[in-house]
């Protein structure tokens, strides 16, 4: 499996590559350096405003009388996000040290996974009512050409796949506990007691749908605040688009990230979906490239130091058990 991961891991670094040698090295890093430092740290300020909401999206499906603040879901899903973009690891294992995170701080093992599944869940269903905006933009603001008709197709299966998906895996979570068991007993390996509770978890948060709805809701928010992040990232770089462009460029860009989840960090699709989508809204392709690199930047700039405070943190938590072990 680490083999696996390496070789994919590998091949999307080399369409990078390829990607900034075709498009032209010059344009693209003219382009990223235009931003300047006090750009760059605008992008990561951004970034973690969007923290905020992604964190809100999280907390909300906790039980009321939870006693856990805000910060440590906001927290939590940084944790999260570093170590999916940072990390050479997939989905999973960043969900699974967000969840760590959360445990640290006080939230129960059963609903620290729980909630997460819902959280993943309705930030599935915002994702697809965010895609669906975006292919109808492509539909009605690309040029009429075969390319750009074809690609409107290719996403419109796709977004009814995702629809399907989407179904199945709520109906899944209210009425298969066994395959929620099993999820949680692969993101938390060796713990029997808590992954027996997290079906139990599931349907209490399930319960309160409102709850869930308003996590939906938020997560649509986040989609469209990721958006207009971008849309400041391509005028800082000197390009002049409308932010409803950029809306459709970024939900079809992370579509294209959805369907390649095997790919680790999304190498590569991130940086093709970029260098095809951009020049169908009348942004040449280095400009989309530069973004994208910038996004990589930024992404490290984030989560780098993020992933250290996790460790001094679990490190020191593993210290404390040790000593209490021992006395």
């Amino acid at each position: 499996m680490k083999w696996r991961i390496a070789i994919i891991a590998a091949l999307g670094l080399a369409l990078i590559l390829y990607l900034v040698r075709f498009i032209g090295l010059g344009a693209v890093l003219a382009a990223a350096v235009s931003v300047g430092w006090g750009g760059f740290v605008l992008l990561c300020g951004y970034q973690l405003a969007l923290f905020f909401l992604l964190g809100s999206a999280w907390y909300v499906l906790m039980p009321r009388e939870s006693a856990v603040p805000h910060r440590v879901f906001v927290w939590a899903r940084m944790v999260r996000d570093s170590a999916a973009e940072v990390l050479p690891f997939s989905q999973f294992g960043g969900m699974a040290l967000g969840a760590r995170a959360a445990i640290l701080h006080g939230v129960s093992r059963a609903f620290a996974f729980g909630s997460m599944i819902v959280d993943v869940t309705s930030e599935m269903l915002a994702q697809i009512a965010y895609i669906a905006l975006g292919v109808a933009m492509l539909s009605a603001r690309a040029p009429h050409n075969s390319s750009a008709e074809s690609l409107t197709t290719v996403f419109a299966i796709g977004l009814a796949l995702a629809v399907i998906a989407g179904g199945l895996f709520l109906a899944l979570q209210r009425h298969g506990h066994w395959m929620t068991a099993k999820l949680a007993a692969r993101l938390l390996p060796g713990a029997a007691t808590a992954t027996a509770a997290v079906p139990a978890a599931l349907d209490e948060i399930y319960r309160s749908p409102a709850r869930v709805g308003f996590s939906a809701t938020l997560h649509f928010s986040a989609w469209l605040f990721n958006s207009v992040g971008t849309w400041i990232a391509f005028r800082l770089i000197g390009v002049h688009v409308d932010v409803a462009a950029v809306i459709a460029i970024e939900s079809l860009v992370y579509a294209m990230r959805s369907a390649a989840f095997i790919v680790p960090n999304a190498l590569g699709v991130q940086e093709g979906a970029y260098a095809v989508l951009a020049p169908l809204f009348g942004v040449g392709a280095e400009f989309g490239l530069a973004v994208s690199l910038l996004k990589r930047a930024r992404d490290i700039a984030i989560g780098v130091p993020v992933l250290l405070l996790w460790q001094t943190v679990e490190g020191q938590r593993a210290l404390v058990d040790r000593a209490g072990g021992n006395s």
